[in-house]
């Protein structure tokens, strides 16, 4: 059966180890999948079982998945926070549409959208083997929104996230498994953003902890009133409705 207060992380370096921890905090027992040792270790610091595992690889994520449920129940709570774009070289997010050639694709849309896909297969499996109805949340960034220059296979990949959360929601909903996309529409401030963010003004970014609040909001939402996308936003940014 699911365990209630079981929740499985996928990341555990910066946001994935701040959602670990938040939960923790409340009263819930968390595995944090991530292939970095120095990642996991800093998870179980925190009070996390932590798991090595490749999230885009379906076969070691399941057999993650099955490491967490024997050492922490079958878990209630699925949440997706890691990035699985894989850059190899050329501008940040593919470059221009018309000179990125497929490559830009390759890198940065076909396997942020694997990634979401496998994530939603595996935690829609667990959740009905279960029969107890649980929570999935696929965390992605604003250009699953709206596109940007230079970042047109960046927000191909984060566009088909959204499509395949928003399908999966609609399909699942009647079982009692709750789907949802939490977008975070801004800079996450963190170890990783640092450097970049030095001069922007902090009410311009967004927390880690913001985005773990957010995290538990859905966790924790009755199946008679469910969000099923939830946009974040930094209340010292513009925000476009």
């Amino acid at each position: 059966m699911t365990d209630t207060s079981s929740a499985l992380v996928l990341g555990a370096r910066n946001l994935g180890g701040t959602i670990a921890g938040d939960l923790i905090e409340h009263g819930w027992r968390v595995a944090s999948v991530a292939r970095s040792a120095d990642s996991l270790d800093r998870v179980r610091g925190l009070g996390a079982t932590g798991v090595a595992a490749d999230a885009t690889d379906p076969d070691a994520l399941a057999q993650a998945l099955a490491t967490a449920t024997a050492e922490i129940g079958a878990p209630s709570l699925f949440v997706n926070a890691v990035s699985a774009s894989r850059s190899t070289g050329g501008p940040w997010g593919g470059g221009p549409v018309a000179d990125g050639g497929l490559e830009g694709v390759r890198q940065w849309c076909n396997p942020v959208a694997e990634q979401c896909a496998i994530f939603l297969q595996l935690a829609a499996r667990s959740l009905r083997t279960s029969g107890a109805g649980g929570t999935i949340v696929q965390i992605t960034g604003g250009s699953a929104r709206r596109a940007m220059p230079g970042r047109g296979a960046w927000a191909a990949g984060a566009a088909a996230t959204r499509a395949l959360v928003h399908a999966a929601a609609q399909e699942l909903r009647e079982e009692d498994i709750h789907v949802a996309l939490l977008i975070v529409d801004a800079t996450i401030e963190s170890p990783k953003t640092a450097e970049r963010v030095a001069s922007t003004p902090a009410r311009a970014l967004i927390r880690e902890s913001d985005v773990a609040a957010a995290v538990r909001y859905l966790a924790t939402q009755e199946v008679r009133g469910l969000t099923h996308e939830l946009v974040v936003t930094p209340a010292g940014d513009r925000w476009l409705p």
